[in-house]
């Protein structure tokens, strides 16, 4: 029988104690027994009939709610019951220059910053601008025959009430004498009060430069206004019915 010398020196781990005979057969019995047990308890069940589950200790699961005829939500945008593609990227949905177009902005999203220095207090606007929720800008821009120069911007805000008094803004101050001097023409299939098209009565003319004219198509589309600006470099009569197509084409898109 092995037995320890009991002379280890210090930091030597013991000898283990070997695993005998004896005990290696009663290890390998109960092993046998349990799989012998388990066979016959398998066989038991194999030829039992099956016991039906009891149901399940749960409430009865609300089914959805069917969508209203109408499309009716209580949100103050876009309807609660479907995806509305100007939630993705509204660069996506701006027009697309024509053939031939030479392009000064590829569409892109427009600083808040930049967008409220086209106005004239851009301090206030920057303000007024935060104050009423917007969201973002996006912007798109091109030229033809280095005459005719088109922008394109869809502004959305947080919510409609935002976007419906930016748009009608403009009703209040586009006929003045300072910036188109006409109460403006609609757009077909736009109600009056969502949008109209302004062409400057008459050029501007500032000492040094040629002729300006200039025209603009404010359409509010839910939470989203567009705003296309349509100018003549040169101070030619611009169609009403040009600026009025793009409105249309750009508001297919929406």
């Amino acid at each position: 029988m092995d037995v320890d010398s009991g002379d280890e020196t210090a930091g030597t781990a013991p000898s283990r104690r070997r695993r005998g005979r004896a005990t290696l057969l009663i290890a390998a019995a109960l092993v046998l027994g349990t799989l012998a047990g388990a066979v016959t308890g398998y066989a038991i069940q194999y030829h039992r009939e099956p016991t039906p589950l009891p149901p399940l200790a749960q409430r009865k699961l609300d089914a959805p709610k069917p969508l209203a005829a109408d499309g009716a939500t209580t949100l103050k945008s876009i309807n609660a019951n479907r995806w509305h593609k100007s939630d993705d990227d509204l660069t996506k949905l701006l027009l697309e220059p024509p053939a031939g177009a030479k392009v000064l902005e590829s569409p892109a999203y427009e600083s808040l910053d930049f967008f409220a220095a086209d106005y004239e207090n851009p301090e206030g606007a920057l303000r007024d601008f935060v104050t009423a929720g917007l969201r973002r800008v996006a912007l798109t821009s091109w030229s033809t025959d280095d005459r005719y120069y088109v922008d394109v911007r869809l502004i959305q805000f947080r919510e409609l009430a935002g976007a419906d008094e930016h748009q009608k803004n403009h009703d209040t101050y586009m006929s003045g004498p300072k910036y188109a001097g006409n109460p403006g023409v609609s757009i077909p299939g736009v109600p009056d009060d969502l949008g109209h098209v302004w062409v400057d009565s008459k050029a501007q003319q500032k000492p040094g430069y040629e002729p300006h004219r200039g025209s603009r198509a404010v359409v509010r589309r839910g939470d989203v206004v567009l705003e296309i600006f349509y100018s003549d470099n040169r101070g030619g009569k611009i169609a009403e019915s040009d600026v009025i197509d793009l409105a249309k084409r750009q508001l297919e898109r929406l």
